[in-house]
Order: C-alpha cells, then sequence, then structure tokens
C-alpha cells in the first residue's frame, strides 16, 4: 500500500531530523523550513494527509500559517498537529482555535508522536469514508428528486392533451439559452432540470377550461391564471436548490419584460432571469407545434413575433442568444417531435 503522506514544517533542521526519523519507516516524509516551501507542498497535486507544524517558523509563525490552509478550501481538510517547545496555556488555546487537531510539546516522546499521528490520520480517514458516503447519498436523493420532478412536469402536460414532449424541448432550450448567456454550466444545469415543472400547476385547472378546444373568455381565462399559484402550492417552500428554482420559474414565467404579464406584472430584470429565459423556450415550442386548438408556425414566422415582442414579451438582451441558439433548438425540436395527430380548429388564441 501506498504510504500516507506528513509534512514536518519547522524551522530548526534539528527538530526535522528528529521528526523525519520518528515517522520514515511509516510514512512518505515531506519536509520545510519556512512558509513558502510549505504553502508549496500544500498547493501542490500530491497533497499531505497530515502536517506536523512548529508554531516559531523563521518568516511567518505556525499560527499564521495554520490560518492560511484553514480558510483555503483545497487545504482546509488537512490534520495540523502543532509540535511546539511553548507550553503556555493560551498558546494551545490559540492552536485549537485556529483549527489544529493536536498538539504535541518539545522535547517530543517518539511513542506518542506516532500514536498521536496515527491517530488522527485514522479519525481523517472516517471522516473522509463518511463524506463520501454523505455525497453519494445526497447525489442518490438528488437524482430520485430529479426524476420526480421530471415525471410531475410530463404528468401536468399529459393532461394538457400533449405527449410530454414539450417539457422535455423546452429544457433543452433553456439549457442551451442559459448555458450562452452565463457561462455556467451548473446553473444551466440546474435550469435544465427544473423547467419542466413550468406549468406543474395545470393539474389543478378543470378540464373544461384547460382542455376547451377554443378561445378562452375571461372568467375561463381567470381561471387558467391561476395555474401559476397552484404550481407554487404545489411544490411549496423547499431548501432544495432544484425546487427553489422550479418555482421561480413557476412563479414568474408568464411575466413579461414590460410589465403586461401575470400574476404580479413585475417587469424588465425584477423578473428572474430563470424566468426570462424559460418565458422565450416556452412560447417557441408552443407556437411551433400543433395542437388542438391550432396548427403550428413556422420557425420564421415564430421568430419574427419573438424579435417584434423584444422589449415587450422578452428581454431585449436573451433575444439575440436565443436567435444564436437556433441550429441546436431546431435539432432537439426534431429529436422530440410530438407526431400529433388532431383536429384543428381555427383560433389562434388560447
Amino acid at each position: 500500500m501506498t504510504k500516507q503522506m506528513i509534512l514536518v514544517v519547522d524551522g530548526d533542521s534539528r527538530n526535522v531530523d528528529l521528526l523525519s526519523d520518528i515517522l520514515r519507516p511509516y510514512y512518505n516524509v515531506k519536509t520545510a523550513m519556512n512558509a513558502a516551501l510549505a504553502f508549496h507542498f500544500t498547493n501542490g497535486q500530491y497533497k499531505p494527509d497530515l502536517i506536523l507544524l512548529d508554531t516559531q517558523m523563521p518568516d511567518i509563525d505556525g499560527y499564521a500559517i495554520c490560518k492560511q490552509l484553514k480558510i483555503t478550501p483545497e487545504t482546509a481538510q488537512i490534520p495540523i498537529i502543532f509540535v511546539s517547545g511553548v507550553r503556555a496555556i493560551e498558546d494551545v488555546e490559540k492552536a485549537f482555535s485556529l483549527g489544529a487537531v493536536d498538539f504535541i510539546t518539545k522535547p517530543v516522546s517518539p511513542p506518542l508522536v506516532l500514536a498521536r499521528v496515527s491517530a488522527h490520520l485514522k479519525l481523517a480517514n472516517q471522516k473522509t469514508h463518511l463524506m463520501s458516503l454523505v455525497k453519494e447519498r445526497t447525489k442518490a436523493l438528488e437524482s430520485a428528486r430529479m426524476e420526480i420532478v421530471q415525471s410531475l412536469g410530463r404528468a401536468a402536460e399529459f393532461k394538457d392533451n400533449e405527449t410530454g414532449r414539450h417539457v422535455i424541448r423546452i429544457s433543452w432550450y433553456s439549457r442551451f439559452l442559459a448555458k450562452r448567456v452565463t457561462g455556467n454550466n451548473a446553473w444551466s444545469e440546474l435550469l435544465f432540470n427544473a423547467t419542466p415543472m413550468h406549468d406543474i400547476g395545470k393539474i389543478g385547472i378543470p378540464d373544461c377550461v384547460l382542455l376547451k378546444p377554443g378561445k378562452l373568455n375571461a372568467d375561463e381565462w381567470a381561471i387558467m391564471q391561476k395555474h401559476v399559484d397552484y404550481g407554487v402550492d404545489i411544490l411549496g417552500d423547499n431548501e432544495s436548490y432544484l425546487l427553489r428554482m422550479a418555482v421561480e420559474v413557476v412563479q414568474y414565467h408568464h411575466e413579461k419584460w414590460d410589465g403586461s404579464g401575470y400574476p404580479a406584472g413585475i417587469k424588465g430584470e425584477n423578473i428572474p432571469l430563470s424566468a426570462r429565459i424559460v418565458a422565450i423556450a416556452d412560447v417557441f415550442d408552443a407556437l411551433t407545434s400543433d395542437r388542438p386548438y391550432k396548427r403550428a408556425w413556422s420557425v420564421e414566422k415564430t421568430m419574427a413575433l419573438i424579435e417584434h415582442q423584444s422589449g415587450k414579451h422578452f428581454d431585449p438582451d436573451l433575444v439575440p442568444h436565443f436567435k444564436a441558439c437556433l441550429p441546436k433548438i431546431l435539432a432537439i425540436k426534431e429529436q422530440y417531435a410530438d407526431h400529433l395527430e388532431t383536429e384543428f380548429v381555427d383560433d389562434d388564441q388560447h
């Protein structure tokens, strides 16, 4: 088995040699006699599994080194044991307050050094293993949550007399646009997984309104708009980043840039970016898809409307980016086509 790496940081060569002699039969030992060299080892590809650190160094003291290592995410989890000739209680307290796991006083006892190093390495290994298990479990739960979210989103679309592929398509459209605008892969992926819930509240709309083939009257339209509130209630107040973004999309993707949307009539950048992105994706897909109440528009006609509505319905900064994404968008549109056979009525509003 590969020996675990111990970094000995001490400004006195005699102490370095002594600790190295004690540890080398059991561990891979690296040494540093100043802070610069210590940071060099901890910033390298192979980080030490544990650090033995003196309080008194020739450049900056051991406390400052410890503090820097603990505030740096890449090195914060490395166990640090102070080895010092200082015996004052306030120095020991300071060491622990900075995140050290132990404090050994000089002159050192070889059996004590080996026992302390071995114990803290075992604790660190257990902690790493537990963190790994937590990450795996969290990943599994998040994956299950995403599957539930996507399934609920498709369920809402099936109720709306669709194949369920609408939510797949606009999820991809939204991801393309989000990635182009933000350059943030993680955020774009989160939006991709939240988008299927955009109209989940339609589950609460009566079929006589939701499935009406003709134009909705004022009362019916008021009922239809309530799907936003229903969706927010269904998703609830959740600490999950995914569900929080889903609520954001549900609540705001029918708002318009000029403030003429619903339910709150907010406008401009007060509308979350996630909802502004989904708004374009949703309208594009709705217009270019066959529905029982209308025939599909051409891509050209749809893009002409979207460009005309730039600064009105849609964020004017997003429209040219959406247009630039069209080749990828059209490929997804073809891949996830509905293939619906339906009878149409001559009406262009629902």
